[in-house]
């Protein structure tokens, strides 16, 4: 029988993952290493122990149905209604699936499982899951929480504008249907534009020339931004207990809109035409890699990936939930509400580039009577004739425009550009178009909240893995970084917003969740172990993940990871990045470049969110700081190594410690009874047992 000795040790730091032996004990299994930790409220947590399921004080889901619409509501978002319908006519229509699809494969499902599985796992956030993992990763959670604040306070900015459409949307007719008095302020200047532009960046945004010229902000933005944040504060304040009831809607109601939107396109002139411009495949855009890049980098963004929000979403789950099939059914669900989505945009936006052609022509001819190139009663002829005699140079002098079907088709926008300005346009041309507005808007509301309320669980589930958190209340937490957020969000309320949105979107999640998602691919991989990982879904779904998940994770999805990485920086390098400034005179907006000092902003919320990752693995591997982070106590469990992490696994911190305090402590080994723990909680206490002969 082997001799014990056991040695209990309280650090303040982090703790020390045990690791892989080739030596072999006495019964030829492993060296007998137990550590033992204090958890919260005094309870013992064996690091030896599997799953993480005897957290009493962890928040879980009412039932399957909740989990399931809330992380539907999270990954199905704003980028499924305007931004995948205009890649998909932007690169090739229907041939775009086909990249789309693959990547869905070989990047978005891999990744999925790994944060969703980990999380599950561990029954921790983001901050508890990667520091549980080896101390060196602690950065990868505080990356993740610092890009998912820069994201969540431009987010919410977008959300304010739907309830301010929203508010406006009862109105009869439309605040966007028309323009003001030619005589008036504004009138020669929405006549020089179009009706909804003219609403979106004079009324709503009331922009400025420039984004060095903010002014001051704007009451009516301010007020609909300090409601969207006391929303999303009242929805998330009690955690899932009350965020949960409240994906009922945010998930449900946009399908039924959408539903509602195709039942109706189906009846106008012009469906027909915009589904077959939209799905029509053109083949030969295959060939271009940017088609297979904006395939990939859509993936990664419509899932939500590397937020953290997964990784919460998967630690409220049960130890026995089959997160496997939960993956596969949201990716399908993700998949098909993109494509859906896409289908009911260009329905409607066929019928509105058929009603448009008609007014497109009439607007030309007025331009060409007044400078006597054609009659007052010249025929369509006659008018085509003429037009097409216009030297380019007088085209563009006159403003003329071109008025063919599948110009109109191609000139659909993204983003904001496509809600709130070419959408609302085509909502103008439909009978009781109050009611199709509130509807839109209303469905905007819920899936834009539903990506919020995913966003700032994922932040908040990483802010209670650090102990000082976990003695607060949870609606102060909550409260406090609202306020923050919305006191922050105060500059997307001045003339200049729409431009700091812009420069929000380009910078501040682009970089940071690429490195972000990458390093986690890696630590998963290499740091963990794939076989390890494999064991757990085996453990948790009775799936055991075979070569393609093997190959997928180790090699094809951080090789993705790096692709658009690399991309994204060299696009960065080449082309200056810009805003469009909104011009009054010519009634359009302006490509202008991003001032330096901005550009040093974007610079450092780059920075921010990628360099806790390496500062972080330097800290703690050089022992820098003498006092660490306390972060979760009770959460380390054992995590094996692999063979290419044992050195780096090895080479531990035995230096912290006080050597000559080891003999005090080994006095009281010769007891037969284990020497009890500290209850303080100045520290996490273990107990190490090591076997002398094997």
């Amino acid at each position: 029988m082997a001799n014990a000795k056991s040695t209990e040790i309280t650090k303040n730091g982090h703790e020390l993952a045990p690791l892989n032996n080739t030596r072999q004990g006495p019964d030829g299994g492993r060296p007998g290493v137990t550590i033992v930790l204090q958890g919260p409220r005094g309870s013992i947590i064996s690091r030896g122990s599997g799953a993480a399921d005897q957290d009493p004080d962890r928040a879980a889901w009412s039932g399957k149905m909740q989990f399931f619409l809330s992380i539907i509501g999270y990954s199905v978002g704003l980028g499924n209604i305007w931004r995948f319908p205009y890649l998909c006519q932007q690169n090739g229509g229907g041939a775009f699936l086909i990249p789309f699809f693959i990547m869905l494969i070989l990047e978005g499902i891999p990744l999925f499982l790994i944060e969703l599985g980990i999380g599950q796992k561990m029954r921790l956030g983001s901050l508890g899951v990667w520091n549980t993992i080896h101390p060196w990763l602690g950065g990868i959670g505080i990356s993740s929480c610092t890009v998912t604040f820069f994201v969540a306070l431009y987010y919410n900015v977008i959300i304010t504008w739907c309830f301010y459409y929203f508010f406006n949307s009862f109105q009869s007719p439309l605040p966007w249907a028309s323009c003001p008095s030619i005589n008036t302020t504004g009138g020669l200047e929405c006549a020089t534009s179009s009706e909804t532009e003219y609403f979106w960046y004079r009324t709503t945004l009331d922009a400025s020339r420039s984004i060095t010229e903010p002014g001051l902000p704007k009451w009516w933005i301010v007020l609909c931004l300090l409601l969207a944040w006391l929303t999303v504060f009242f929805i998330v304040m009690k955690g899932i207990q009350s965020s949960g009831k409240v994906v009922y809607f945010t998930s449900l109601f946009p399908y039924i809109v959408l539903t509602i939107f195709f039942i109706k396109a189906l009846t106008l002139e012009g469906a027909g035409v915009g589904l077959t411009h939209m799905y029509t495949p053109k083949l030969e855009k295959l060939l271009d890699p940017r088609v297979w890049l904006d395939a990939a980098t859509q993936v990664f963004y419509s899932f939500g990936l590397a937020f953290g929000s997964i990784i919460a979403f998967g630690s409220y789950n049960p130890p026995k939930n089959n997160c496997f099939r939960d993956v596969i059914l949201v990716s399908i669900c993700n998949a098909f509400t993109a494509i859906y989505a896409s289908a009911v945009i260009f329905s409607i936006l066929g019928f509105m580039a058929v009603t448009n052609v008609p007014k497109c022509i009439e607007r030309n001819k007025l331009k060409m009577i007044a400078e006597e190139i054609i009659g007052q009663n010249a025929t369509e002829e006659i008018y085509n004739s003429a037009l097409a005699n216009i030297s380019s140079e007088r085209f563009d002098y006159l403003k003329l425009q071109n008025c063919s079907l599948s110009h109109q088709l191609e000139n659909a926008a993204e983003g904001t550009g496509l809600a709130f300005i070419v959408f609302t346009q085509a909502i103008v041309e439909l009978p009781w178009a109050p009611f199709w507005a509130i509807i839109f808007f209303l469905m905007l509301l819920a899936l834009g909240l539903g990506s919020q309320i995913g966003m700032l669980e994922g932040m908040l589930c990483t802010l209670f893995d650090i102990e000082i958190f976990k003695r607060m209340s949870k609606p102060l937490v909550t409260g406090v970084l609202c306020l923050v957020c919305f006191l922050l969000g105060l500059v997307f309320t001045t003339g200049a917003g729409g431009y700091w949105l812009k420069m929000f979107d380009a910078f501040a999640g682009t970089v940071g969740l690429v490195v972000v998602a990458f390093t986690e691919m890696v630590a998963i991989s290499y740091i963990y172990g794939c076989d390890k990982f494999i064991k757990d879904i085996y453990e948790m779904t009775g799936y055991k993940p075979g070569l393609f998940w093997r190959v997928t994770w180790r090699y094809l999805a951080p090789a993705i990871m790096l692709a658009i990485l690399g991309s994204s920086l060299v696009f960065m390098c080449i082309e200056h990045p810009q805003y469009h400034a909104w011009t009054p005179e010519l009634g359009q907006t302006t490509p202008t470049d991003f001032p330096g000092w901005a550009l040093a902003i974007a610079i450092l919320m780059v920075l921010a969110g990628i360099l806790p990752i390496p500062m972080v693995f330097l800290l703690r591997r050089y022992q820098c700081l003498k006092i660490d982070i306390n972060i979760h106590e009770g959460s380390i469990r054992r995590i094996d190594t692999t063979v290419s992490t044992k050195e780096m696994m090895t080479d531990v911190d035995m230096d912290e410690y006080d050597a000559d305090r080891l003999p005090e402590y080994r006095d009281n080994s010769d007891s037969d009874d284990d020497p009890p723990v500290n209850k303080s909680n100045n520290g996490k206490v273990f107990r190490m047992e090591v076997m002398d002969d094997y």
